[in-house]
């Protein structure tokens, strides 16, 4: 299952925060698989109030990501980190350790 470094969490929660007044209890993040190429996949990022069918559910450091199932196949043995740069946010991907 992927995980979640704890700055990728905070930055996680300030995204969720911002983006509405009251924040429902599943209101997470949500990757999902937009195209894949043999170059790679593109993935998308939203804000969402909770699940669509067949995504998993992942709780780390106090917020929620789902992914759908095409990147959850894709995401399974990795972490996702972020960083925010002023006003942007830059997620990287990387392969889990130990």
């Amino acid at each position: 299952m992927m995980t979640l470094t704890e700055t990728a969490a905070d930055v996680i929660k300030g995204i969720v925060e911002s983006a509405e007044d009251e924040v429902p209890a599943e209101t997470g993040l949500r990757i999902a698989t937009e195209s894949t190429d043999d170059q790679g996949a593109q993935l998308s990022i939203s804000v969402v109030g909770g699940p669509e069918a067949g995504d998993e559910t992942v709780e780390e450091h106090g917020v929620v990501v789902y992914l759908s199932s095409k990147a959850s196949l894709l995401l399974h043995d990795k972490v996702l980190d972020a960083h925010a740069h002023e006003e942007h946010v830059h997620f990287t991907i990387a392969e889990q350790t130990g």
